[in-house]
């Protein structure tokens, strides 16, 4: 949804069970997450690799943390990843127990060059 400045509003609701089944509402925000990598990072193309990356989504899932997608450098040391979760809390929450740096969370929106035509 288009706000009055142009600019796509991604703020939802998702809905998680709670304690003896009721359902809870929770607004989701989008984020970028900057981590630092100082050997670089290296996920192989394999199934080893695959596993990896899908244990990251079990746990952020345990926290209704979800893993958009990540932009990685040329030189692997450095990433920047998009998130939809409640608060940055839960992101770092989710990077810890992932043993994941997150060196800069930031709130951020889309801005669609398209959507002015």
């Amino acid at each position: 949804m288009a706000g009055a400045s142009g600019i796509h509003s991604l703020t939802w609701k998702a809905i998680h069970p709670g304690r003896h089944g009721n359902c809870k509402e929770e607004s989701m925000a989008r984020f970028m997450v900057e981590r630092s990598f100082a050997d670089g990072l290296e996920i192989p193309l394999t199934e080893q690799g695959a596993q990896a990356c899908m244990s990251v989504v079990g746990t952020n899932a345990e926290l209704g943390v979800t893993w958009v997608h990540s932009y990685v450098t040329e030189d692997h040391r450095k990433t920047f990843c998009i998130y939809d979760a409640p608060n940055p809390e839960a992101i770092r929450k989710a990077a810890k127990l992932n043993q994941l740096p997150a060196d800069v969370i930031t709130p951020v929106r889309v801005l669609d060059p398209y959507f002015y035509k």
